[in-house]
């Protein structure tokens, strides 16, 4: 396979609180120890780690850090991470917005990039002068541009209102014009930032299948940002891992995705407490855990068999209405149901002491895969007061069944598959 995009050893640094990166003191001083000492730059060895939660020890910062991977021509890789993670920092180097600190990054062929809304339109200019200006920028003649004129407007959806000045378009209609112009002007990389999620979800949707196109039906390069994990392995076949700055995993989109979800924990189906760390307003909670019924914590746990989720808390004194809601979540964050005790045992007063709760979820009735468990404890006394809402308290993985040949059924579509009776006859 041919590479189309290489980064060696990319690192970009700034300097916290200014507009330049440097200071005439600065470069004094770098000028000294690089050109007269023949020592390496000094400031290439300082800066914090990008972390945007912490406090600043430095008043450098390296956005990016050693970054080192390939890209190979017509794949479509996702890149993921937090906001501040360097993420738009990569696609900015790529596109030679700005340069790195250190490394060299080598691409083949012609960049089109769509990092923000509007980026490289002229508030003043019509769309239609907009389109045939970032033509120009991509390297295209005014003739190419204008064979593929209509088509970008009509993917745009923006027809009517092609002659008008970008200024007055809606932040909606100036992605659409900008995803239509970097998509259809024959980029051999196309670089999409986090823009999608301003359109539609009519226009999402064009957008993915566009981008699906020119990678595998065109054989183009795509390198997409996204905070949408559902688009993300709709797309792509692998995916990168940002984190303050450096790459921590690069490998297939699903795998990749899981990592991203669970973070750097390790998913345990089961916490206990001492000394309680989730608790309010006489409410603590002692275990938690979700485990094959009847079985022990360390047993694999698989979808023909029915779930518990077992409930340890405390109540220090005496509460006239209180109940416990949960979340169940699939590995991609998306609720896929809320359970709860309201209007059932435990929507009733409850005297002060310990109590044990018990959930079954009946076996075929979730899919094989990773889950997470949203955890919430309610009173009411006048209003619904919430005493404990703790996301992805508890996490677990459900084994797929096991067929009688002794192999496993591929996956079927969807979080949920319950197993319904048919009933069938004969009525010729």
């Amino acid at each position: 396979m041919t590479t189309a995009i290489e980064f060696n050893n990319i690192s970009k640094q700034y300097r916290l609180g200014l507009v330049s990166t440097r200071t005439l003191s600065h470069d004094l001083n770098r000028w000294w120890q690089t050109s007269i000492l023949h020592k390496e730059d000094p400031y290439l060895k300082i800066g914090s780690v990008n972390d945007r939660s912490l406090a600043a020890d430095s008043e450098y910062v390296w956005a990016l850090r050693n970054i080192d991977f390939k890209v190979e021509q017509g794949d479509v890789i996702g890149i993921i991470g937090k906001n501040g993670a360097g993420k738009s920092t990569l696609l900015k180097l790529l596109s030679r917005v700005t340069g790195p600190t250190t490394g060299t990054i080598k691409a083949r062929g012609r960049i089109g990039s769509l990092l923000e809304v509007g980026t490289g339109f002229h508030s003043e200019m019509t769309g239609r002068e907009n389109i045939y200006m970032n033509g120009a920028i991509l390297g295209m003649t005014k003739q190419e541009i204008s064979k593929k004129l209509d088509e970008i407007v009509d993917f745009s959806g923006c027809e009517r209102y092609i002659d008008t000045p970008v200024k007055r378009y809606s932040s909606g209609m100036t992605v659409r014009l900008g995803f239509a112009v970097a998509a259809h002007l024959d980029p051999e990389i196309l670089v999409v930032d986090e823009v999608l999620a301003v359109g539609d979800a009519e226009f999402q949707k064009k957008a993915i299948g566009k981008m699906q196109d020119v990678s595998k039906g065109e054989g183009r390069t795509v390198l997409f940002v996204s905070h949408n994990m559902t688009s993300i392995k709709a797309l792509c076949k692998r995916g990168v891992i940002l984190k303050n700055g450096m790459l921590v995993d690069d490998g297939p989109v699903d795998t990749v995705v899981t990592h991203y979800l669970r973070g750097d924990s390790v998913v345990d189906n089961y916490k206990s407490w001492e000394n309680p760390e989730v608790k309010g307003k006489g409410f603590e909670l002692i275990e938690i855990g979700v485990r094959r019924k009847d079985g022990n914590y360390t047993d694999i746990m698989r979808m023909d068999q029915d779930l518990e989720i077992v409930i340890r808390y405390r109540l220090n004194h005496p509460i006239d209405r209180f109940w416990i809601t949960m979340h169940m979540k699939n590995e991609q964050g998306n609720k896929i149901f809320s359970f709860s005790g309201v209007g059932r045992c435990y929507d009733k007063r409850h005297e002060a002491g310990e109590y044990l709760q018990r959930c079954v979820i009946p076996a075929n009735f979730l899919n094989w895969g990773n889950y997470g468990i949203d955890f919430m404890a309610f009173q009411q006394v006048n209003n619904i007061e919430c005493l404990a809402d703790e996301q992805d308290l508890v996490s677990f993985t459900l084994a797929n069944r096991q067929v009688a040949i002794g192999g496993y059924m591929g996956k079927e579509p969807g979080d949920v598959t319950p197993k319904f009776d048919f009933v069938e006859e004969k009525v010729k």
